[in-house]
């Protein structure tokens, strides 16, 4: 029964990754014709670069399928597995997002996915998530210092459920902080650029 649980953990861990994995940012920048993500902006796959082309309608579409990534792999996990095996998938989602195999392992961010995860898991917790990114994002126009105090302040919100889920939320937004430390970085400087139209500047690395 322990040997038969372990392979449920690890296909759960290896289905939320690959799924996590498809970079849908660089696939509908490419089938648009405007190139390799890659090589513009900040070079991230994620919906705030994919803002940066100026292109709004791709960079919404970006964000809610990197979110959905996240969401269907808890819930699917979750109708056919349990409750702990879901945590994993949604964890290894993110770790795919942020680091997939297809692209040397140069993903995202996962700020997406991660509210997918939590969406998915606690609707509450999530949607509490959402608020605040939305409420920053509107007061101070900067897409990463809006994730950081989200990612800070999840745990919090998540205090009244329970314990594998709290850690499991503590664990996303310790990967979240750690994949925006050149952000915090710039920030500290006062160098974080704002939300704002194209930025068509090439990548030379």
């Amino acid at each position: 029964m322990e040997d038969s649980s372990h392979w449920i953990f690890s296909i759960a861990a290896f289905s939320g990754y690959f799924v996590g994995s498809v970079p849908f940012g660089l696939l509908l920048i490419r089938f648009a014709g405007l190139g390799d993500i890659r090589r513009i902006g900040s070079g991230n796959i994620g919906a705030t670069n994919v803002l940066r082309t100026g292109r709004k309608g791709l960079a919404l579409i970006t964000l809610l399928l990197d979110g959905l990534k996240g969401a269907a792999v808890v819930i699917l996990l979750s109708i056919y597995t349990n409750h702990n095996v879901a945590l994993v998938g949604g964890i290894a989602a993110v770790l795919g997002h942020n680091f997939p195999i297809w692209l040397q392992f140069r993903g995202g961010k996962g700020v997406a996915t991660t509210l997918g995860v939590m969406l998915a898991t606690s609707p509450f917790v999530g949607l509490m998530a959402v608020a605040t990114w939305l409420i920053v994002a509107t007061t101070c126009r900067i897409s990463s210092l809006s994730a950081l105090v989200t990612l800070a302040l999840v745990p919090l919100y998540a205090l009244v459920l329970d314990r594998p889920v709290v850690l499991t939320f503590v664990a996303l937004a310790i990967l979240g902080w750690v994949r925006h430390s050149p952000n915090i970085a710039r920030l500290l400087k006062g160098q974080e650029p704002p939300m704002k139209g194209p930025s068509w500047k090439q990548r030379s690395d």
